[in-house]
């Protein structure tokens, strides 16, 4: 189940972080920092999603506990909703911006 939603979170993230990299010079401190935070956020939400994957696995085989799995699992739903809530507002802000008049 989890195996099938990291590509989904990973395509969504690598979407944020892909279009939040500076495209101008005159701004590039602030962008480039603000791509940094968002490719390590990415980052971790990738791990957080493979850890739970991974403890899944484990609890299959008898290495881990009911509760590190639900724990774990839990964990990877949190992340996977708080990257969908970020795709969806940065979505809309983008389509905020396209509508304005130039």
């Amino acid at each position: 189940m989890i195996g099938a939603l990291l590509p989904l979170a990973a395509n969504a993230l690598q979407s944020l972080t892909s279009s939040a990299r500076p495209q101008a010079a005159p701004s590039a401190s602030a962008g480039s920092d603000f791509g940094q935070f968002m490719a390590q956020a990415s980052g971790d939400a990738l791990k957080n999603l493979k850890t739970a994957e991974q403890t899944s696995m484990d609890g299959l085989t008898g290495k881990a506990s009911a509760q590190q799995v639900v724990d774990s699992v839990m964990t990877a739903e949190r992340t996977l909703q708080t990257t969908l809530a970020l795709r969806d507002k940065a979505v809309s802000a983008y389509q905020q911006i396209s509508q304005m008049p130039i």
